[in-house]
Parts: C-alpha cells; structure tokens; sequence
C-alpha cells in the first residue's frame, strides 16, 4: 500500500536530502487555487536547495509519497471529498478507499516508514486551550515522542496553549531545537515568551546535533522552529485578541472539537483582512527552505 514516487526512490537510493509535506495544508489549510500554487512554490524552493520534495497524501486505496501533477490537483480541487488524516486514521481510510490529506502526525509516521527522515510545515499541533475540560491533546505530540523525524515549523499554532505544549513536548522527551531563535516562536508570531534551552545560529551545528541523534537511534522526533520571517510577522496582541473573540464566538455557538480550529483561523484571516494568510504562505517556503537545507547537509556529513 506504500507507493514511493520513482523520483523519491531514486533520491532514496542515491542518498540524496528528501523534504516529507504534509497535504493537510493543500486539501484543508488554504482555499483554492492559493493550495495549488503554495504546493508548487513549496516543490520549487525545496528542489532550489538541491533536495527532493515528498508530499504524502492517501488516494486509492494507497499511501502516496510523492505526487504526479494529477494527483496534486486532484487533491487541491475544493469538490474532492478529502478526508483529513492523523496518524490513527490511515487503516480506516484505506480499507474505505478514501482520498486523504495527512496531518503532521500521519506525515511523520509515514515518511519514517519511507525512510525519509526530515519534514517541512507550517506548525505542529499540541494542548489545546481549556483542556482542562476537554483533554484536546493533538496527536502530533505524541507521534513526536516515538516517531524519528525532525519536524521544521514555526512552532505551535497560535490558537494552542503554547506553554502546556511545551511541557508536554518536555515531558515526552521530545527536544525542541530553535533556529535563528532562543525562544519558541507562535506561528504567526516571532514569539517572544518562552526561552528555549536548545537553539543553534549555526546550521551546521544544527545539523551535527540532529546527526548525532540520529545516529544514536534514538526514538524520537526532533521539532525544529524558527520564526515567521520578520515582513511577514503579526503582532501578537492583535492576533490574541481575535483568538480570544473568536473563542468566545465558538462557545456561544457550541462549536466543539475538531470544529474550532478552522473556526478561529477563519476568524483570524477575516478580522487582520488577510494578513495572516500571507504570513501563513511565507513561513510554510521559510520552513521548507530550512528543510531542504537541512537535509542536503545531513547527506553529505
């Protein structure tokens, strides 16, 4: 059931740097045609750093590591009926031979299985905010802590509770590595509040450090954030504020469980009249770039 593109094979064989993406970002994250055209900008900013880009996704019957441009547009057409996969949904939307976007989690899991051993996205999952009443825990976290993949984001999203995430990414002994940053940045956000132990100036450093933790066999992922480029940051009190509205918005109209994020996000994009959307395209080709450099230099050591 696991088909690897003939291109990414060859890179496998070859020992060529191979960036894993998630297709969540194309069948849910962004609106058509802007899917299409962030996947595309994604392929080329990965393939201009000497890497080969893998996007994973679930079609007929099969996993997909690497996509033909039929089966790309297919998966960005807003009339395909896509399901949105986590790593606990892969068998059930196999065995129903549904089309299925992956999730980090489902991403990570899958591209480990390739052999491939870095991905891009935009920002990984974690505790959700009241979870003392709803014990929303993303998945991410967990396949983060036995999954051997480096992760490249700008952190966690916005709409999560950032310091309860870090604890439970410290508590799974997952290490959580900046780049270009000493402290943990909030997606749309530089990030500002949350000093990271770990962090690295230096790629080259960076990439010995993620060498030696995979040559240890050690069993978990690495996250590895670096902020939203500065053109493209919000101010974080402004995006607070909406979250907070938008919350607020979402429990008065008892929208519950997986329903709220795409609520809030949609909230956010309309109330900063569209700015979040440009910083959300400018961090996925940040994070990609970073990805491919990564995994070009991991190659080569």
């Amino acid at each position: 059931m696991l088909i690897i593109h003939d291109e990414v094979a060859t890179a496998l064989r070859e020992k060529r740097g191979i960036v894993a993406l998630e297709s969540t970002v194309i069948a849910h994250g962004l609106s058509y045609p802007e899917n299409l055209a962030i996947a595309h900008k994604l392929d080329h900013v990965i393939r201009q750093e000497g890497a080969i880009p893998a996007l994973i996704a679930l079609l007929d019957s099969n996993i997909h590591v690497g996509l033909e441009s039929s089966q790309l547009e297919k998966l960005a057409d807003p009339q395909s009926n896509v399901t949105k996969v986590s790593s606990k949904d892969i068998a059930f939307t196999l065995a129903n031979k549904s089309m299925g976007a992956t999730t980090v989690s489902a991403t990570m899991l899958i591209a480990h299985r390739a052999g491939i051993k870095i991905f891009a996205t935009g920002g990984i999952g974690g505790v959700h905010r009241g979870v003392e009443k709803s014990m929303d825990i993303s998945t991410d976290l967990y396949e983060l802590s036995r999954t051997p993949v480096a992760v490249v984001c700008a952190g966690a999203k916005s709409i999560l509770d950032v310091p309860k995430t870090l604890e439970v990414l410290e508590s799974l002994g997952v290490p959580v590595w900046g780049f270009g940053t000493n402290k943990f940045p909030e997606f749309f956000c530089p990030g500002e509040l949350y000093n990271l132990d770990t962090y690295f100036m230096c790629i080259n450093k960076l990439v010995s450090a993620l060498k030696i933790h995979q040559d240890l066999g050690l069993k978990s992922g690495i996250v590895i954030c670096q902020p939203v480029p500065a053109a493209n940051a919000l101010d974080k009190n402004i995006i607070e504020n909406i979250i907070q509205e938008a919350l607020k918005s979402a429990d008065k109209a008892h929208i519950q469980g997986k329903a709220v994020t795409p609520f809030v996000l949609k909230e956010i994009m309309q109330k900063s009249q569209g700015k979040s959307l440009e910083a959300n395209k400018a961090l996925l080709l940040a994070n990609a770039t970073l990805a491919a450099r990564i995994a070009t230099k991991i190659i080569r050591e």
